[in-house]
């Protein structure tokens, strides 16, 4: 009886959780539609919404395992922590290029100036990977928030070409590493980390959390000019730290089970191996072309390589066919944000269309 009357009191906890959420995201619609029509007040409220929304969203590969290995701590210790750091990148990009906070992902061809006007679905855009990411859906915000202010085809071709390039290199070398180590490391890491280990993961996390942040505030930035004034940047990275406070204080939030379904994501030594991995597969397409991409894809095939690596070698809790079923789902999910981030670039702009992209793919 009692477990029935706890059942109801969820489902309605639930169904009240989702009302008030849906009237939030009524009341963003709203106002996005009110301030269209004024350059200034529509970039700071696109700015606001995917400050939240994509560091939401892509949370699951640059802090979800470190929220996960870190449970036990109190929020605040991480948030200063990532605070630091996002203050230490984002001062060095500010001060180094003149104002410019994504580190000059944004001169790529498509993105060099700053939007001097917005149409509804720029401004919805942000609010669009809201909902998806309370689905969710581990979606390519770079895909989804920069394609809807492309000025083409190729300029989107390009950041698509790279991000599921990104996928594949990221595939190959998580099956390599993990296939080489999977069953020294279940072999060895055994019983409570050593503080040596604790501390290597704070910092290979703190690498990786910087060199997100190199690739991936193009996408936040864009709503913004592409030189901000001390009081912007101000108002720029003051948001962001006090949205991370709220990120990290509801714990990663419902999306953070894509990172927790997969094994041993709470040892901290294996998320060394990971975080580490996964930086340096960013800083070398960092290095490699100043073209924005996708780092969700690049995070959805490290760990895809990795779980069937670990299930080959007989490491993992999960067998092949679990691993093969989420990553299938996984895949689909971002495959699901990519058509709806093609669908509003071409309903943004008339010049750019399927039949394009395909074409750039296929020449």
């Amino acid at each position: 009886m009692n477990s029935k009357k706890s059942l109801v009191s969820s489902n309605s906890s639930g169904l009240q959780h989702n009302l008030i959420f849906a009237l939030f995201i009524l009341l963003l619609v709203g106002v996005g539609y009110s301030v269209k029509s004024y350059p200034t007040l529509a970039a700071w409220f696109g700015f606001f919404v995917a400050g939240y929304s994509a560091i939401a969203n892509d949370s699951i590969q640059t802090i979800g395992t470190f929220i996960a290995s870190n449970k036990q701590r109190p929020w605040w210790q991480l948030w200063v922590y990532l605070s630091l750091i996002f203050m230490a990148t984002v001062s060095y990009s500010w001060v180094m290029y003149n104002g410019d906070v994504s580190h000059q992902r944004l001169i790529a061809k498509g993105f060099e100036n700053a939007p001097e006007s917005f149409n509804f679905l720029q401004v919805s855009a942000p609010i669009v990977l809201l909902v998806l990411t309370k689905a969710r859906m581990p979606v390519s915000t770079t895909l989804l928030l920069l394609s809807a202010f492309a000025g083409s085809s190729k300029a989107i071709s390009k950041v698509l070409f790279k991000s599921l390039s990104g996928y594949f290199v990221a595939f190959i070398c998580g099956f390599i590493i993990f296939f080489a180590v999977a069953r020294v490391c279940k072999k060895h890491f055994k019983g409570t980390p050593s503080i040596q280990w604790v501390l290597a993961q704070w910092v290979a996390s703190g690498l990786l959390w910087s060199v997100w942040l190199q690739q991936d505030l193009a996408n936040i930035a864009v709503f913004l000019p592409r030189s901000l004034s001390g009081g912007e940047f101000a108002l720029f990275s003051g948001f962001i730290v006090l949205g991370m406070a709220l990120l990290l204080f509801f714990k990663g939030g419902g999306i953070q089970v894509i990172v927790t379904q997969k094994s041993f994501v709470t040892d901290p030594r294996f998320v060394t191996i990971i975080d580490a991995v996964y930086a340096l597969i960013l800083y070398y397409f960092k290095i490699r072309s100043k073209m924005p991409m996708s780092t969700t894809w690049v995070f959805l095939g490290l760990l895809a390589g990795r779980e069937f690596a670990m299930s080959v070698r007989g490491a993992s809790n999960k067998s092949f066919f679990t691993v093969s079923k989420i990553t299938v789902s996984d895949a689909s999910k971002a495959l699901l944000g990519l058509g709806i981030s093609i669908y509003l670039a071409t309903a943004i702009n008339a010049r750019i269309d399927i039949r394009s992209i395909l074409r750039f793919f296929m020449a």
